[in-house]
């Protein structure tokens, strides 16, 4: 499986249309869903990022994520 570190992670941040997020270690390929458009997420999350701590707070769980494709994990 491919390993991103967090700098490389930033670059799929939606400007060229691939919308990457990471969540505990995993790193999902959000770029399809309809909610990320722009790289962006509710005005408040942006794409590139590790959202681990986000995801507390959000009104859904994993199962979200879990409709995406994993395409890699972040190194610690």
């Amino acid at each position: 499986m491919r390993k991103f570190s967090i700098d490389e992670l930033s670059k799929y941040d939606g400007r060229d249309g691939t919308i990457y997020i990471t969540y505990q270690g995993k790193v999902y390929d959000v770029s399809t869903s309809f909610l990320w458009k722009g790289g962006k997420h509710q005005v408040v999350h942006k794409a590139g990022q590790d959202l681990t701590d986000d995801l507390k707070d959000a009104p859904h769980g994993v199962e979200f994520l879990e409709k995406f494709p994993v395409v890699g994990i972040l190194e610690s």
